[in-house]
């Protein structure tokens, strides 16, 4: 009996502060950001706009003229080549609406907002690009907002550790409640306060 608690008190020793180190950098960011999204009204954001405009040059102009209307196609390469090097903005692969009379492309970020249009007729081009700073960006990070499928691969492997950690914990508990009175009152604490205040305060 002593040598099977002794087996499993190491493993979820092990297991526990292993989900611990690959969460632990990850829980603290979505802690702060839980406490700066909760008070999003009283933390303003300063959002910062860049407007530019360029000229297509007519070889290229040939490579998009046209009335035909398409949805989620992208630019040509060539075409996506000269806006990176001219605007700074990399548009390569991106899908755009392309309407009768100009290009749409809308490029949504973590803490901000971009888009582009691109005149068929006559070839010019508007980009505007806006941030809403540091505190924005990781309030998006913390919701996956725009975030792309890597940061969404993260996430799930995060929560994955997170619920680990959790188990692991409840399980060590367990094992050591005989020696700490407080172990069970203190978890039905932290089960039945938020489901007071979910069932009293939130209509």
């Amino acid at each position: 009996m002593g040598s099977s608690r002794a087996f499993w008190l190491k493993q979820l020793h092990q297991w526990h502060w292993i989900s611990s180190a690959l969460c632990l950098v990850g829980m603290l960011l979505f802690a702060i950001t839980g406490f700066t999204l909760n008070h999003a009204g009283q933390i303003e954001a300063q959002a910062a706009t860049v407007h530019r405009t360029a000229q297509l040059p007519a070889a290229l102009l040939k490579a998009v003229s046209g009335d035909d209307q398409r949805k989620g196609v992208a630019l040509p390469a060539a075409v996506a080549d000269w806006v990176g090097a001219t605007l700074d903005i990399d548009v390569a692969g991106r899908t755009g609406d392309w309407s009768s009379d100009e290009i749409y492309l809308s490029m949504p970020r973590p803490g901000g907002d971009a888009w582009l249009s691109i005149d068929r007729e006559t070839g010019k081009v508007e980009t505007e690009r806006t941030s809403r700073g540091v505190i924005a960006y990781l309030n998006d990070l913390h919701k996956g907002r725009h975030a792309g499928p890597a940061w969404g691969w993260f996430i799930d492997v995060f929560a994955l550790a997170c619920v680990i950690f959790s188990i692991t914990g409840l399980l060590l508990l367990k094992m050591h409640a005989a020696q700490r009175g407080a172990t069970w009152p203190l978890v039905a604490f932290g089960l039945v306060l938020p489901l007071v205040l979910a069932l009293i305060f939130i209509h």
